[in-house]
């Protein structure tokens, strides 16, 4: 069977459980089920008078995709997170909001309910509109007499304006299972305006793998197997939504994210994955996208139909920035030659193969082509710039990243140049190391001309505590267009006006215990119509090897009901 046809079977409006069944049948796809809640589909009001003995409101709340007129807020309801579906009956609920000017909720400018559905775990997405440019607003949630925790958001500014600032932050990477989120906590306290999350938000693996949060209590067992189901994806982003410091970051900043491979499985591409036939990967996919749309602040555009969304979409903040926010996973071609590192793969070298897709591609240099803010940003999952893995004699380079795709990221940086776009940027994450690049038009030649800069920010807890110099620095640094690398955790925080960017890589000792300090562990300036890297003259830490100078505390001891 055509994996089209399987496509199309998803595209119907009326997903019954026939089609349901069907998928399964054509797909062959065995125990590898499609895990749907069995609902009342015949309920069309929500309960009248919602009651519950603990709080619903587990999960926190969060805000995302900043338009001028609009942010979108969300919430689930779920007083029993570790059940998968919430310790909720399959009937809807009512589920009021309100959005105002001040915390105390004195000045609500909207208001409304929602209907909290069984179908989507009784995820809440409001589309709030009429809101006004560049506010700040909080925003809350009800349910019978159970309120939510308050949540701050804010609107983008309006596209003609005048933009002095932007302050704005990159994450990726949290692995629940190799540490506590202390760089969520300290990400929570800063002054931003909006967080990018370039992927890696979960993890497929089993959660009791490596002892990264010593002594925590032990979990269900159904957390010792790897996501493939509905319910295990679920499952998987309540018990990383249930951590305090990731609701504080969520409840502090609108958030733009997008997904990187281990929101599915570790380095799939497209419908290919060595565990199974695509067929049947398609469905495990399909699970996978639509448990992160019910989990993340995303619009009504970006929920998955079957196997398939459209997550790639832009925001403008005034005349200041243009951020297009890209998919690097689900339209790209196989990996060449596997994918770790090699020496020599003459598919990486293909001009056929891609990394986004033609669509993508051309969505993506015509809008930066069209673009006239100061400042362009490409906000994306894998490092772009070339990386050599060795200083041996004809290099090794990871399949996995931009360099096993070379011809699309010359046909990008090429764009870039042809298109005249000005002060191009570009966020990365996936690699768990803080990096600092210049983007060239070869890499291969020092001298050749710089065309963007490069940030690729660490993890919030993938690797465990990490290093500041690990096996990877030296190899790493030999590439000359890299300025920067540090294996600490953490995130970078970014300062932007007319004249320049401002990154600061903010990183934390360690993270197997939690209550450790952040640091600014180095500090660069990227100057206006002047692509590249500057060191921030009065940076303290540069060189300074920082997780030899702070040690972890002893392993915690919890108490017996904890």
């Amino acid at each position: 069977m055509a994996l089209v046809n399987l496509r199309r079977l998803w595209e119907r409006e009326e997903r019954s459980l026939w089609n349901r069944r069907e998928f399964v049948r054509l797909s062959g796809i065995g125990a590898f089920g499609l895990a749907f809640a069995m609902v009342d589909r015949t309920a069309t009001h929500a309960s009248a008078a919602p009651s519950f003995r603990t709080d619903p409101f587990t999960l926190g709340v969060a805000s995302g995709d900043p338009l001028p007129n609009a942010v979108v807020i969300w919430t689930r309801l779920a007083p029993d997170p570790m059940d998968s579906f919430g310790g909720m009956r399959p009937t809807r609920y009512a589920v009021d909001w309100q959005v105002a000017e001040d915390e105390a909720f004195r000045k609500i400018v909207r208001e409304g309910t929602a209907i909290a559905q069984p179908e989507y775990v009784h995820s809440v997405h409001v589309d709030v509109g009429g809101l006004q440019p560049d506010r700040a607003y909080f925003y809350r949630f009800r349910t019978g007499p159970q309120i939510s925790p308050v949540g701050r958001t804010r609107t983008a500014p309006a596209p003609t304006a005048n933009l002095d600032r932007l302050r704005f932050a990159a994450v990726s990477c949290a692995a629940w299972f190799d540490g506590y989120y202390t760089a969520y906590k300290h990400l929570a306290e800063e002054d931003l305006d909006v967080v990018f999350h370039l992927g890696d938000y979960i993890y497929e693996y089993s959660i009791q793998t490596n002892g990264g949060r010593p002594g925590y209590p032990v979990l269900p067992e159904k957390f010792n197997r790897i996501t493939t189901l509905l319910s295990d994806y679920r499952d998987r982003y309540a018990l990383y939504k249930l951590d305090p410091d990731l609701q504080a970051a969520h409840a502090a900043f609108p958030w733009i994210a997008t997904w990187d491979d281990h929101e599915v499985v570790n380095n799939y591409a497209d419908e290919y994955h060595p565990s199974m036939p695509p067929a049947d990967f398609l469905v495990r996919r399909a699970n996978a996208y639509r448990a992160y749309w019910e989990h993340m602040p995303l619009r009504l555009p970006q929920e998955p139909v079957g196997p398939d969304a459209e997550l790639y979409r832009r925001f403008t903040y005034g005349q200041l920035a243009e951020f297009s926010v890209l998919d690097t996973r689900q339209y790209r071609s196989d990996q060449a030659c596997g994918d770790g590192l090699r020496t020599d793969c003459p598919g990486r070298l293909d001009p056929s193969r891609t990394l986004l897709g033609a669509e993508q591609e051309r969505w993506l240099l015509d809008g930066l082509g069209a673009s006239r803010a100061r400042w362009n940003v490409i906000a994306q999952q894998i490092m772009m710039s070339q990386l050599d893995f060795t200083t041996d004699p004809g290099g090794q380079f990871s399949m996995d990243l931009w360099d096993g795709y070379k011809p699309q990221r010359d046909r990008v940086v090429d764009g870039l140049t042809e298109r005249h776009v000005t002060n191009p940027v570009v966020l990365s994450g996936d690699f768990h190391r803080s990096m600092a690049a210049e983007v060239k038009t070869n890499f291969d030649d020092p001298a050749s001309a710089t065309v963007a800069t490069e940030f690729v920010g660490t993890s919030i807890s993938s690797g465990m505590d990490g290093a500041d110099r690990d096996e990877f620095a030296e190899p790493f640094l030999a590439n000359q267009h890299v300025k920067f690398y540090s294996a600490l955790r953490g995130y970078v925080r970014f300062d932007l006006n007319q004249q320049e960017l401002r990154s600061d890589y903010r990183v934390v000792p360690y993270i197997r215990q939690p209550g450790a300090p952040v640091q600014t562990r180095a500090s660069f300036v990227t100057e206006d119509g002047h692509p590249g890297l500057q060191p921030v003259a009065d940076n303290p830490t540069l060189g300074v090897a920082y997780s030899e100078n702070i040690q972890p505390p002893e392993p915690l001891q919890y108490p017996p009901d904890k």
